[in-house]
């Protein structure tokens, strides 16, 4: 990593611990590319339901499972993980569950819908709290002017390593289908894939990033009662927090928008646009080169035309992909909606990010992290679950449904009007 300014990270951040940082997006970029959207989404809707009518509804129900989990869970191992100064033994835990039920995936065979099912709910919400707790650490090693530039950097990397598990995966397809095998014999392959880069990747987060939060007195950190009553304490002064509040509902929206592009993308590549497996992998490899530039550059831009207007931006640029993707005909026609997505989820990710570390008190960033998981897993059951039964009730129509995806976009823009930046800034600095 090159060397960095000194109004960027904060003092005593050694630019190797921003690199171990940035590697965990490196390592669990490969669950959501291979897993969620390129590879697994589709073989579970297309070989192990048999492309049964409610398919693609029990993949989003499941995945909305796994996310309510995570709603209901994250914000209080957030105030716990603030109390006992042990944001990186929870990440460490949520990673090993993550590797090791994509692994156990390899295993879902045709028929096996409720294996399938089981391990992705189990998968997903390890994968969920991890994400949520290294996000935790930001704040900790960016200074607030230059969040939207170190998140930037997290995402951008984050995408080259869902390229590398994604790109490892196209070759073994390649082969594999070349050599006549059936998407049964190939993709539990993917799985190990996924697996693996995952868990050796995550390596160098864990010898270099520090953890650099105290823990309080053994007397006031109590037991889970305490990180409850702090939950609780947080909740009441909703008012102070109106900020992250207002910022936590357009996430909710927009965010509803990016979970159906992860969740749904690759099963409406192929069932509606005609795309074969192989040339959606080779999509969504296409997708996160621009998802990796929307972060890298947006991030920079961000920090300095304003975390709320380049937001904005990324909402707009979101509208006009749902409209393209639901009158297109052409996979030549898709190929421009996927490129403006990339662009829009590689940034709209890092500015949403930043900003909730903007406006999180620093004694409380697991726990104002959590919510914001809170919000975005929320989004992830809204945007999904509603495609999915939009689909269903019109007999299949997903190009209703995702032309329907574009007001999740307008609403979230609608409510990012009402955050202040400033204020919400500062309601986090008198916090702590």
């Amino acid at each position: 990593m090159a060397r960095q300014p000194a109004d960027v990270l904060n003092p005593g951040v050694r630019r190797r611990e921003v690199f171990a940082w940035a590697m965990y997006d490196f390592a669990n970029s490969g669950y959501t590319t291979v897993v969620l959207t390129a590879v697994f989404s589709a073989y579970f809707v297309g070989v192990v339901a048999d492309g049964a009518p409610w398919a693609t509804f029990a993949w989003t129900a499941s995945l909305s499972l796994s996310y309510a989990i995570v709603m209901l869970s994250m914000p209080f191992l957030g105030a716990w993980a603030d109390r006992r100064a042990a944001k990186k033994r929870l990440l460490a835990l949520s990673t090993v569950g993550c590797v090791l039920t994509t692994a156990a995936l390899s295993q879902v065979g045709p028929g096996a819908v409720v294996l399938g099912i089981v391990l992705i709910v189990l998968s997903n919400v390890f994968y969920s709290w991890g994400e949520s707790l290294v996000a935790a650490f930001l704040p900790e090693l960016a200074q607030p002017q230059a969040l939207g530039r170190v998140s930037g950097w997290g995402w951008s990397f984050g995408y080259l390593g869902g390229m590398l598990a994604l790109g490892l995966s196209l070759m073994v397809v390649l082969r594999d289908k070349a050599a006549g095998l059936s998407a049964a014999q190939f993709v539990p392959k993917t799985m190990w894939i996924t697996a693996v880069v995952f868990g050796v990747s995550a390596l160098v987060t864990f010898v270099w990033l520090k953890e650099r939060a105290r823990p309080l007195t053994e007397e006031g950190a109590g037991g889970s009662g305490k990180a409850w009553r702090q939950l609780n304490a947080t909740f009441r002064e909703a008012r102070r927090y109106r900020d992250f509040m207002w910022l936590m509902a357009c996430a909710v929206a927009y965010q509803a928008g990016v979970a159906v592009t992860i969740a749904l993308a690759a099963i409406y590549a192929e069932q509606v646009i005609g795309f074969a497996q192989q040339e959606t992998m080779v999509l969504i490899f296409v997708l996160n080169i621009a998802a990796a530039l929307g972060a890298f550059v947006f991030g920079h831009w961000q920090d300095r035309i304003g975390h709320r207007r380049a937001l904005g931006l990324t909402l707009a640029g979101w509208v006009l992909t749902c409209v393209i993707a639901a009158v297109t005909t052409t996979k030549g026609g898709f190929w421009y909606a996927a490129a403006i997505a990339g662009v829009c989820m590689g940034s709209s990710q890092s500015a949403g990010r930043a900003l909730a570390g903007l406006f999180a008190p620093p004694a409380q960033l697991a726990e104002f992290y959590g919510l914001w998981t809170f919000a975005i897993r929320l989004a992830s059951i809204v945007g999904p679950l509603t495609y999915g039964l939009i689909t269903w009730g019109t007999g299949g129509n997903q190009r209703l449904a995702i032309l329907a995806t574009a007001g999740m976009f307008v609403a979230g823009w609608v409510l990012l009007q009402k955050v202040d930046v400033e204020r919400g800034r500062q309601a986090a600095i008198t916090a702590s």
